[in-house]
């Protein structure tokens, strides 16, 4: 979608689909605070802000991203009442476009600690709201949060990954940006790294946590290893059957319907990818203490997670964001820290080996928004009206942003457990 694209459908917006999209809130002190402190912090990066009638300010100059604000009145309400989340429905809704949706994100995320001025910083807590109750992923719970994102449509993701349906960072060869590499490609180096890392062979017997849409389990499976795979969404659990079925691994790779937490028996290797992010810090030793207890001993790990720095997880932890409520609910961004003190006071699970890549998770990002926004028109014809696909340009742009200015990281642990 250009420019031009997304500031025609300002204001078209279905309210029965998107309550709180369609309606403005209101309030003319917040809306004249967030003016100010707006236009203060982008004076202060490299970003071009142009607001409709002609006003032109911030510090960016001729090569810089250009922000439009289509409606700066509703734009500094929202942003006003809801921080954040108001930026993000002013997006969805229209009230501000760009035709450079990365470069103005990367522009905010790479200045992301001087926006804020410090005193607004200690009201965080106060101003801003904690996550709903409901979104806490206990067994019942993480099956709602799941369906809200992975049981969208198997054919939404189908628009945008590659043929081998892998939904987390690939590892490209050599330097990521401009990489030559098919996208296939670097996914199928990325998995076979992990099962590497985590010793899965001939005879062995794999748990996966987290299945996708099973291309991690069946070529595990054509490795000669015995693979039960768990997954709580049951698109994905469909589809992950067909493809093993497809590639003759059936025998070999069985995908269960089952939470984290219920699983059975006794397997050589663990091999987890992104899926620590959805199980929610109140639950991080759940998960670390279920597969301490399922891992033979001499057993291996394979673990890719995406990660925040300490200080940011610790500050942001129950705080309800934009990715929260549209994106991930229940969500929650490990770090370093936090994994090796849930390893720690948990387990008897140690990390041998950290592999951190995340400069190759932005090109992996930059190309599935690419192909997103190029089947446009094939995503509406899904049932996903503009609203929705702006809600997700803006989701894979700032998650890009995030790993490309390093405020967000991934990475792959090994993790073993004593014999």
């Amino acid at each position: 979608m250009t420019a031009v694209d997304l500031a025609a459908s300002a204001g078209r917006v279905d309210p029965a689909r998107w309550p709180d999209i369609a309606q403005v809130p209101r309030s003319r002190v917040r809306a004249a605070v967030a003016r100010r402190l707006f236009r203060h912090a982008v004076g202060r990066i490299p970003l071009r802000v142009v607001e409709r009638g002609g006003l032109h300010y911030g510090g960016g100059i001729a090569d810089d991203p250009v922000m439009h604000l289509v409606r700066p009145e509703v734009f500094f309400h929202r942003l006003g009442t809801g921080g954040t989340i108001g930026f993000g429905e002013a997006y969805m809704a229209g009230d501000w476009t760009t035709s450079d949706l990365s470069g103005v994100i990367e522009a905010f995320a790479g200045h992301m600690h001087e926006l804020i001025p410090p005193v607004l910083h200690r009201l965080r807590n106060t101003v801003l709201h904690r996550q709903p109750a409901e979104h806490d992923n206990t067994v019942e719970g993480a099956r709602s949060n799941i369906h809200q994102h992975y049981d969208l449509s198997n054919d939404l993701f189908k628009a945008f990954l590659d043929e081998s349906m892998t939904y987390s960072s690939a590892i490209f060869d050599g330097e990521p940006q401009g990489a030559g590499d098919e996208l296939v490609a670097a996914q199928h180096r990325k998995i076979d790294r992990l099962l590497d890392i985590a010793g899965v062979g001939p005879g062995k017997r794999v748990l996966e946590i987290g299945t996708g849409w099973g291309e991690l389990a069946l070529r595990a499976a054509q490795r000669g290893a015995t693979v039960t795979s768990l997954t709580i969404s049951t698109e994905q659990a469909d589809l992950a059957r067909e493809r093993i079925a497809a590639a003759g691994v059936a025998d070999r790779a069985t995908v269960e319907l089952r939470d984290y937490r219920e699983a059975r028996g006794q397997y050589d290797s663990v091999v987890s990818v992104e899926m620590i992010e959805a199980v929610g810090a109140n639950h991080w030793h759940e998960y670390f203490g279920t597969i301490d207890r399922v891992l033979a001993r001499g057993g291996r790990v394979g673990l890719q997670a995406i990660l925040m720095d300490d200080h940011v997880v610790r500050s942001t932890r129950d705080t309800y964001t934009w990715i929260r409520k549209y994106i991930f609910p229940g969500g929650q961004i490990p770090s370093v820290e936090s994994i090796e003190q849930s390893l720690q006071q948990h387990t008897t699970l140690r990390i041998a080996d950290r592999y951190a890549f995340g400069r190759h998770y932005a090109e992996t990002l930059r190309r599935w928004r690419e192909r997103f926004e190029q089947r446009s028109r094939e995503i509406g014809g899904l049932g996903f009206d503009t609203t929705f696909q702006r809600m997700w340009s803006l989701y894979l742009a700032y998650s890009e942003a995030g790993f490309r200015t390093g405020y967000l990281d991934v990475a792959q642990f090994t993790l073993t457990k004593p014999a």
